[in-house]
């Protein structure tokens, strides 16, 4: 008797392991891990930070790099990667362009015309923020005032203002009249001509290699800041990129008096969850928060919600350090163009103010 009750309760042992087993197998393969897609389908488009980590995993790699000092070397290679020069019409088309507006309005903070999207955890207060004083002055000399520089230069758009894109397409292009070196030309020009001695470095830190580009970066903005002591404001300037769902993907626009421009993103990072050794940046942030108000009070809807983030950046190389995004890949060069000048007229305003 004592065998069968034995032998009955090793049966029941038996089952309830496989039953168990079974179980988790049946989890494991019927899980769907989230996609890019439904991140931004959840998100409706109020945050694309999920674009960072994605495009820019190796900044983390990069979180050590403060004490660079290594001379910012041009390319010389003479390879190019090129966008097509063929109308979409007339190639194989891979996805269809959306044109997207992301609102500012609905941004979960909000004060005195700045939108802010924290994703930190931190207590931050955009009026303190606001009416505190920056800790530098510009002043209109022979002596750099400003850096402009590109970790992903290589970051380009469509030639055109297209309703598709064709199968020849490619995101980045080592033509600086068609990547980010263009945008901060107009930039630098626009400083320049207004007395805001400005340094517009083109190296491309992204090419040949991509993994690295914020180590490489991080080595030429420490040159630059070891040369030129007079250097009060480094700005880093990229472009986003939004996947709708499948090959459709997103172009950002508003319109300024009546003309499409590429909606603008301030990213900027903080001392906060993983991130050490960045202590100044809240600094760097009143700066940034400054220049969000700024561009709101001239230009309403341009600028998208500003992203604080638990990032670096590099931002942590000087206390006037910001990231900015041009609309997406999907944008028209010109559409993006557009937006630099915009913004190169909101950043005179704001800095004349700074003496």
């Amino acid at each position: 008797m004592q065998r069968r009750e034995a032998i009955a309760r090793l049966l029941v042992s038996y089952i309830l392991c496989v039953s168990l087993i079974f179980s988790t197998f049946y989890q494991i393969i019927s899980y769907k891990k989230p996609t890019l897609t439904d991140i931004f389908q959840n998100d409706g488009f109020s945050d694309n930070n999920l674009v960072f980590s994605e495009q820019k995993k190796e900044e983390s790699k990069a979180e050590s790099v403060t004490e660079a000092t290594s001379k910012p070397t041009q390319s010389t290679s003479s390879q190019q990667v090129t966008v097509s020069s063929k109308p979409a019409s007339s190639v194989a088309v891979k996805g269809n362009v959306i044109e997207k507006y992301i609102s500012p309005y609905t941004a979960p903070l909000s004060y005195n015309g700045v939108y802010m999207k924290n994703s930190t955890g931190l207590n931050v207060s955009i009026k303190n923020l606001l009416s505190s004083k920056l800790s530098f002055k510009i002043e209109k000399n022979s002596q750099p005032q400003v850096l402009i520089m590109h970790t992903h230069t290589t970051e380009t758009y469509l030639e055109s203002d297209a309703k598709t894109y064709g199968v020849n397409h490619s995101s980045r292009t080592t033509d600086n009249n068609k990547n980010m070196a263009a945008i901060g030309a107009i930039i630098a020009k626009k400083l320049n001509d207004a007395g805001i001695k400005t340094i517009h470095d083109k190296t491309q830190h992204d090419y040949p290699q991509y993994n690295g580009s914020y180590t490489r970066s991080a080595k030429t903005v420490n040159s630059y800041l070891s040369k030129y002591k007079s250097i009060k404001i480094v700005l880093d300037l990229h472009r986003d990129s939004v996947t709708v769902s499948g090959n459709d993907k997103a172009k950002l626009v508003t319109k300024i008096n009546g003309k499409k421009a590429a909606q603008v993103m301030l990213v900027m990072g903080s001392q906060s969850g993983s991130i050490k050794n960045h202590p100044n940046w809240q600094e760097n942030l009143k700066l940034a928060l400054k220049l969000q108000q700024t561009m709101e009070a001239k230009y309403p809807t341009l600028a998208r919600p500003l992203s604080l983030s638990s990032s670096r950046y590099n931002q942590s190389l000087c206390k006037g350090s910001m990231l900015i995004e041009f609309g997406t890949d999907m944008n028209s060069l010109d559409e993006a163009k557009y937006s630099a000048e915009l913004v190169a007229d909101s950043l005179i305003s704001l800095l004349n103010t700074l003496k």
